[in-house]
């Protein structure tokens, strides 16, 4: 099936299209317009309103309006299980909310929580739950289906019973499996669905144990056979899921407040869980239709369509899982796709084309199941079942001489078929089955091979996308049937080479290769984010995207264009291209590297190459990152040296190598905590995260901690991090290896070292594994005979486990083999990539690591060592030269122009005894503030024009005008001013910001003479670049960019200052600056009331209550338990235990202030 109209560029770039023909007056005003009403704003339904929107929107001879039952746009339930991640509902949209509201005025709207109860053939209505009527000229019904909830069980109705269907299912889902963790769950059904409401509930991680029912003998019968499925079942069990076959739930026991405590099984055994969640199938939603006198299908359901998708009524159609075709209903998205798709055509093209018949669809299926690789296509039960059809030379043979003698014949076969059983399907079946590898292929032809019929796939299901066009095509074959097991794996990658064009590669949205490779050629998509976004392929399920990129980089590659993995616009080069460019030519600053290597000498860079170069700088020649030329490289958590929190103070991390610390530094780090009132907490790395340090505050904090022999723990940057350990042979009576000490040394080796993304590394003391050292970028676990060195392990959004470097190395080749793979690293790894990734990008993953680390393969060993011990021996205390410094520590002031001032940006609240700002609110601030307008504005001095530097990256500070705070920036000279609020989050950063510029194309942009008379910082050059660029600041919370100029073009894509280039909801408000002979920057600003009125920060400030308490229903649940007594033996927070114990707040006190002897022991 062809899906080429939803998912070519068209229907996905269509609200630009509107708006480009609502400009040029393209839309043609129809009078005369109908009105389909569309009922069910599920996927097929916004499918069909795509395809509809988009054949329409050079006719308007459409009305359109859709009626959802849920409170949420549609959304994409093929991906469903990722919500348990999320938890954000429009991450699942398939289109934005913008999208509707984008389409010609009238055309389309929507109502949402709406329920539509009757329909009124005669009249043309549908009326809704609230009495509301809807007039029609054509009704679409695409109600969808429900999951299936047996209610003849008895205590189907108990309290933690559940169906797996909708968001709304998921977060009862959720909310109940939070109040019962450690208990266990369970799944009646083995179908697809079951598994991923398995592994949903397994994400879940408040189960201690999941169980699957299923009462066949396997799981996924309806798309495998016994083999098939019983390997699957021992993957999934392996994987963690306990899975009970050949059991039917006989009777869910619960309690006296009816909750849920186990099944009875039809066998009498039983078994305890706390829910149960169903997925035991679905049922068409045909009750409005079968309420109209609509004809319904009586065995399963559905509204009976003919091959046009029209019911027995006229004008009224119906489509996906709702309707009922030749008996059947189809619970995949790709029918309900097709069905949109001929529908849509029919009511807007069969004018002048002949009307389209909906096929028997192909219900191939490919998908990752709790990790297994699962597929099936063509008839794949053709050898049970007998084949649907047959190639009609074929289906003529099987005839041959049934014409004579006729009686007789069909006499002798229906003996046979008493005697003997009916004859075997006309099928062969050729299987290939790896224990090892857990791989099953089973391939069903035709007796004589020359036709591929179906097929099943476990483990290895590459070749699925070259399969099921040989199904469909119906062709002889032009290999032996053994080439495809025996020719099965030909390389790592799925190759896109000698597929056809109406391959499918995206079986979630249908797509072809023709329709990607057509994005491509006519220019549409030039990255692999446009080709997502032009044909959706790869949003579903994401199983098909290396297909896609391989495509992509195909097509590149025939049209003669490279698939480029630039830094940024700035730089024609990587980030390891531009590594060796810097370290071959010695390049030890930002206007030296853009010059020698930038796309234009003078440019300002952006909020993607700073940083990267930044880092590329400190890994080679680790100057201070806070010195003149490289603080404006840095994103705001280097520039201040401490990581930047939500309401805009900082975090303090002092380094506790390998976790290890004396009693003397704790007492250092709470005093410090206390005197300043720092909210405290251990993290995952063995150390003391103290939060909610104010900037000005940072200089004195760091003074006492350094003064107490602590040092900076760099959290804020991309270095390493932390290296932790167990305690091994230091104390545990397991241990075989020094873990502390090892850890102790490797952090403090390697301490300080930028990389391209931050590293973290783990020492184990014997494999028990205490220190979780198989996550790390680098881990050792100790061995009889040394250390096994693990690389390239992650935690994070995509976890991996690190892979085995080398076996029981001695602790003396330890530090070699790591300086060698750090390095080696740092020189060859793209900009933010983790070591995880970069191993999975190397040519040959960890085997070439092993022989470029381990075997010298390409000679350079012994310059990674010398690079790494270079760099090692250029450490110094960050913090340490920072208090030694005046000009550095004129940073660290909250307000530029008046040190005394301060503010509160979010308001603080209490919680567990300890202070943390107020949840930040739950909408942005969409006034409009670029365009508000003043009463009257007038120059006012604002700030000494000496706190600014000459910086090619750019310079800022905030400043305070009565209760407003505003952000001053100097770029090449001239002056800017914004507001200091981004608006995105109430968050006063903006002047913390990294500053970065517009950028032509590479090869538009005008080449710079570097001859004597011209120099990348020359004045002439600055002020030629000023006046046709674009500046902007990148909010450093999340990366909002607000352009600080005026574009002097008069373009009709040039936006004014303040607007963001991110989001179009928000803005801020900017203001004319420039210095002046006093030695001031001026501001035109208006009166400080009027000012304060709009910007004031009492008025932004984030308040609480302005955000629900996400926890204020559990909270509420264990009070009540609290007072039911269920909490018993239990104290509160800092409380002793002991009746007329002073608590930990009166016992630190008096401690501190010399009672009971103070301190002197």
């Amino acid at each position: 099936m062809s899906n080429s109209e939803w998912n070519d560029p068209e229907a996905n770039v269509l609200p630009e299209k509107v708006r480009e023909m609502d400009h040029q007056n393209e839309i043609p005003i129809n009078p005369k317009r109908k009105r389909i009403v569309v009922v069910g704003l599920g996927m097929v339904g916004v499918a069909f309103i795509e395809k509809i929107m988009k054949l329409d929107v050079k006719r308007r001879e459409w009305d359109v309006i859709v009626i959802g039952e849920e409170p949420h746009l549609a959304y994409n339930r093929v991906g469903l299980t990722s919500f348990f991640q999320h938890r954000t509902v429009e991450n699942l949209y398939l289109n934005p909310e913008s999208w509707y509201s984008s389409m010609p005025e009238g055309s389309l709207n929507y109502h949402l929580n709406t329920l539509v109860t009757q329909i009124h053939k005669e009249h043309k209505l549908v009326i809704t739950s609230d009495g509301s009527t809807v007039p029609y000229d054509i009704l679409v019904l695409a109600t969808g289906s429900d999951a299936l909830l047996p209610r003849h069980t008895p205590g189907h109705d108990a309290k933690g019973v559940f169906v797996y269907r909708t968001i709304d299912d998921l977060q009862k889902l959720i909310s109940f499996a939070s109040d019962k963790k450690g208990t266990t769950g369970a799944v009646v059904g083995g179908g697809l669905l079951g598994l991923e409401a398995a592994k949903a509930m397994m994400d879940l991680e408040d189960f201690g144990k999941v169980k699957l029912i299923e009462r066949n003998r396997w799981v996924l019968s309806r798309q495998l056979d016994g083999d098939a499925g019983n390997m699957v079942v021992e993957q999934v069990r392996q994987l963690g899921l306990d899975v009970l076959l050949s059991k039917r739930v006989g009777k869910i026991n619960k309690d006296g407040d009816n909750q849920v405590t186990g099944v009875t099984f039809e066998d009498g055994e039983t078994m305890d869980c706390s829910c149960i969640c169903f997925a035991i199938g679905i049922r068409a939603r045909d009750d409005v239709a079968r309420r109209a006198g609509i004809r319904c299908a009586d065995r399963g359901g559905g509204i009976i369509i003919n091959n046009d998708l029209a019911t027995s009524e006229p004008d009224i159609y119906a489509i996906g899982e709702c309707a009922s075709w030749e008996n059947s209903t189809f619970g995949l998205i790709g029918p309900g796709v097709e069905m949109a798709d001929v529908l849509a055509f029919n009511l807007t093209q069969a004018k002048a084309h002949k009307p389209r018949q909906f096929q028997r669809p192909d219900l191939s299926t490919k998908l990752k199941l709790l990790g297994v690789e699962v597929a099936s296509f063509g008839d794949f039960f053709a050898d049970r079942d007998g084949p649907k059809e047959l190639p009609k030379r074929h289906v003529a043979a099987s005839k041959k001489g049934q014409n004579t003698k006729e009686g007789i014949t069909e006499g002798k076969e229906r003996v046979r078929d008493l005697t003997e059983g009916p004859a075997p399907p006309p099928v062969k079946a050729l299987t290939y089955k790896d224990p090892f590898q857990q791989v099953y292929k089973k391939y069903l032809f035709t007796l004589d091979g020359k036709y591929l019929l179906g097929g099943m796939m476990i483990g290895d299901t590459k070749d699925y996308i070259k399969l099921v066009p040989m199904v469909k095509n119906k062709k002889p074959l032009e290999q032996p049937p053994s080439e495809f097991i025996v020719g099965a794996k030909r390389s790592d990658e799925d190759d896109a080479s000698g597929l056809a064009d109406d391959t499918q590669i995206c079986s979630c949205h249908n797509v072809l290769k023709k329709d990607i490779a057509g994005a491509i050629k006519e220019g549409t998509c030039k990255s692999i984010g446009d080709v997502k976004s032009c044909t959706k392929a790869g949003t579903g399920c994401g199983g098909c995207m290396p297909l896609v990129q391989t495509i992509f980089n195909k097509e590149m590659a025939a049209l003669g264009q490279e698939v480029k993995n630039h830094l940024c616009p700035h730089f024609s080069y990587s980030r390891a291209d531009l590594f060796n460019i810097v370290y071959v030519k010695k390049l030890e600053s930002f206007s030296a590297i853009m010059a020698s290597a930038g796309n234009d000498p003078t440019s300002l860079g952006c909020e993607a190459c700073k940083p990267a170069i930044g880092s590329i700088l400190a890994s080679l020649f680790n100057s201070h990152i806070l010195d003149t030329e490289t603080r404006g490289l840095q994103d705001t958590n280097d520039r201040f040296l401490a990581n930047i929190q939500r309401n805009g103070t900082f975090s303090v991390i002092p380094r506790v190598s390998g976790g290890e610390i004396t009693p003397d530094k704790l007492i250092v780090i709470g005093t410090v905590a206390k005197k300043y009132n720092l909210y405290t907490k251990i993290t995952g790395g063995q150390r003391i995260d103290m939060f909610g340090a104010r900037k000005q505050d940072l200089l004195d904090i760091w003074s006492a901690l350094i003064d107490g022999g602590m040092e900076s723990g760099h959290a804020y940057a991309k270095s390493l991090r932390t290296v932790k350990s167990c305690v091994g042979t230091s104390w545990c009576r397991f241990g075989i290896g020094d873990s502390v000490g090892m850890a102790v040394r490797l952090e403090e080796r390697y301490k300080s070292i930028r990389s391209p993304h931050k590293i973290k590394g783990g020492v184990s003391g014997c494999v028990r594994e205490c220190a979780e050292a198989q996550n790390k970028d680098f881990g050792l676990i100790a061995t009889e005979k040394g250390f096994n060195v693990f690389v390239g392990g992650n935690g994070g959004a995509t976890p991996r486990h690190s892979e085995l470097l080398a076996k029981d190395v001695p602790p003396d080749d330890v530090v070699p083999i790591l300086d060698r793979y750090l390095s080696f690293y740092i020189r060859t790894a793209d900009k933010l990539q983790r070591t995880a990734r970069w191993i999975e990008n190397l040519p040959g993953g960890i085997a070439y690591l092993r022989e470029v680390i381990l075997e010298d393969k390409l000679g350079i060993c012994a310059s990674l060592e010398q690079q790494m011990q270079d760099l090692v021996g250029t450490f110094f205390c960050e913090w340490t030269e920072t208090l030694k410094n005046p000009a550095k520590r004129a940073f660290f002031q909250q307000f530029a122009n008046d040190a005394s001032a301060s503010s509160e940006n979010v308001e603080i609240v209490k919680d567990r005894g300890q202070s943390r700002p107020a949840n930040w609110a739950k909408d942005p601030a969409t006034y409009n503030f670029r365009d508000h307008k003043w009463t009257s504005t007038s120059w006012q001095p604002i700030v000494e024009t000496k706190l600014f530097t000459d910086a090619p990256t750019g310079s800022s500070v905030p400043v305070k005008r009565g209760d407003t705070q505003l952000a001053v920036f100097k770029i090449r000279g001239k002056f800017y001013a914004s507001q200091q609020m981004c608006p995105h989050k109430r968050a006063f950063v903006l002047s913390e910001g990294l500053l970065g510029e517009e950028t032509k194309p590479p090869e538009a942009a005008t080449p710079i003479s570097l001859s004597n008379d011209s120099s990348p910082n020359d004045s002439s050059a600055a002020e030629t670049t000023n006046s046709d660029t674009k500046f902007w600041v990148s909010c450093p919370l999340h990366k909002r960019n607000y352009t600080l100029n005026p574009s002097t073009t008069t373009s009709s894509s040039s936006s004014p200052p303040g607007t963001c280039a991110n989001d179009p909801t928000l803005s801020i408000a900017t203001f004319p600056a420039e210095a002046r002979n006093d030695g001031l920057v001026y501001l035109k600003l208006p009166s400080v009331p009027e000012l304060d009125a709009l910007l004031g920060t009492d008025r932004w400030k984030v308040r609480a209550g302005e955000a629900e308490d996400s926890l204020g229903k559990l909270d509420e649940k264990l009070a009540r338990e609290r007072q039911a007594g269920g909490w018993k033996g239990r104290k509160k927070g800092d409380e002793s235990f002991w009746g007329n114990g002073r608590g930990a707040g009166r016992k630190a006190g008096e401690i501190l202030e010399g009672g009971e002897g103070g301190m002197e022991w």
